[in-house]
C-alpha cells in the first residue's frame, strides 16, 4: 500500500503531539506537517500536498467550518474532523459532514486507555477513498415532492439502514425522500455517543417525518424514523405483539456499539419478508451478515453502488456475499425504499 501522507492541524501542541504519535505507529501512515491554525495550514497543504488533512473543530481566527469550506471549494481532498465530545463539538461535526468532511473522530478525555482508537484505519480508508482521486460536490438533497406523499400509501412494513463513514451525507439524502407518512424506519450510523442526538434533531430539521434518537421501548410508528444512540448499547426491534424499539447492553460487535448487524439480524426474526434493508457506505464489513439474514427471510434488500459511496466497505461485502437484492446509486436509494414499501406502487414516482 502506498503511504497515506497527513497533515495535523489543531491549535493544541499537546493535540497535536497526540494524534502524530498515534498515526506514527503505524508503518503506512506519515505524518509530513503540523498546523496551528487555518494560515498556516493553507501554507502548509500547498507546501506539502498531505493525503489527508485531521482538522480540529474550533480553531482561532478561522474556526475549522470556515477553512473546511474553503478546502472543499479550492482544493478538495479527505479531512477528518477532531471534535470535543460536546453538544458544540458535535453540531460543529455534524455540518463538517454535511459540507464534506470525510468522517469524524472525538477527542480523547482524561484517562481514555486508548486515545483516538480507530483514527489509524480511518486515515488509511481516506487516503484510500474515491473523494481524493475523483472529488465531486455532494448532491443536492430533495425532498419528497408533496404528491408523492398524498399518493404514497405505507404498506405494514419496517425500514432498517445501516451506515457508517459517508453516513451523515447519505442519510440525509435518503430519508429527505421519505414522506411524513412513510414506514417506522429504524437506522442504525456509526458515531460517538454524544453525537447521535444532535444528528436525530438535524435530521429531525430535515426531514418531513418524525425524527428521534431511539429510547428502550419506544413503539414503532408510521411517520417515526428512531435512530440508534452511539455508546453502550445496541438498537434491536422486538415484541411481535407491539413492535418497538430494544436497547440491549452487550459487547461490540464487529468492532461497534450500536452494530448494524444486531439491528439488521433482530429485523429479519421480527418482521421476515415485511421488511426492506438497506446499506449504505461505511468502512468494514458491519451489516453485511445482518443483510443477508434479512434478505434469506425474505426482506427486500438494497446497497449503495460503489460509484456513490465514500467508503464502498460494507456495501461492497453485503454484496459480494449475495445479501444485496438491488445496488443502485445514493439518489435512487429513498425512490427505491418506497417504491418497496408502498401499496399503490403505480403511483410512487
Amino acid at each position: 500500500m502506498t503511504m497515506a501522507r497527513v497533515l495535523v492541524v489543531d491549535d493544541s501542541p499537546t493535540m497535536r503531539g497526540l494524534i502524530r504519535g498515534v498515526l506514527s505507529s503505524d508503518p503506512q501512515i506519515e505524518v509530513v506537517g503540523e498546523a496551528g491554525d487555518a494560515m498556516e495550514a493553507r501554507a502548509a497543504i500547498k507546501q506539502l500536498n498531505p493525503d489527508v488533512v485531521t482538522l480540529d473543530v474550533e480553531m482561532p481566527n478561522m474556526n475549522g467550518l470556515e477553512f473546511l469550506e474553503k478546502i472543499m471549494t479550492l482544493r478538495p481532498m479527505p479531512v477528518i474532523m477532531v471534535s470535543t465530545l460536546t453538544h458544540r463539538g458535535a453540531e460543529a461535526t455534524l455540518a463538517a459532514l454535511e459540507i464534506g468532511a470525510f468522517d469524524c473522530v472525538g477527542k480523547p478525555t482524561p484517562g481514555d486507555p486508548a486515545p483516538f482508537g480507530g483514527l489509524i484505519e480511518t486515515v488509511k480508508a481516506a487516503a484510500r477513498s474515491q473523494r481524493h482521486k475523483q472529488p465531486a460536490a455532494p448532491a443536492p438533497v430533495t425532498q419528497a415532492r408533496p404528491s408523492a406523499a398524498i399518493q404514497y400509501a405505507p404498506s405494514r412494513k419496517i425500514i432498517a439502514i445501516g451506515a457508517s463513514t459517508g453516513g451523515v451525507e447519505a442519510l440525509i439524502q435518503v430519508v429527505s425522500k421519505f414522506p411524513e407518512n412513510c414506514p417506522p424506519t429504524v437506522i442504525t450510523q456509526h458515531m460517538p455517543a454524544a453525537f447521535t442526538k444532535s444528528f436525530a434533531q438535524r435530521l429531525d430539521r430535515l426531514c418531513k417525518p418524525k425524527v428521534k434518537e431511539a429510547e428502550n421501548g419506544d413503539r414503532l410508528e408510521i411517520g417515526r424514523i428512531y435512530l440508534a444512540p452511539g455508546g453502550d448499547q445496541h438498537l434491536e426491534v422486538g415484541n411481535a405483539a407491539a413492535p418497538s424499539c430494544r436497547l440491549i447492553e452487550s459487547d461490540p460487535v464487529n468492532g461497534h456499539r450500536p452494530s448494524v448487524d444486531v439491528l439488521f439480524d433482530s429485523v429479519a426474526s421480527l418482521a421476515g419478508s415485511r421488511a426492506v434493508g438497506v446499506i449504505l457506505t461505511g468502512m468494514g464489513r458491519d451489516g453485511a451478515r445482518g443483510l443477508l439474514n434479512m434478505r434469506q427471510a425474505g426482506a427486500t434488500t438494497i446497497g449503495q453502488d460503489e460509484k456513490t459511496c465514500v467508503v464502498y466497505g460494507m456495501p461492497r461485502v453485503a454484496y459480494e456475499m449475495g445479501a444485496v437484492g438491488t445496488q443502485v446509486p445514493l439518489n435512487d436509494i429513498g425512490e427505491e425504499i418506497l417504491r418497496s414499501t408502498t401499496t399503490r406502487k403505480d403511483r410512487v414516482a
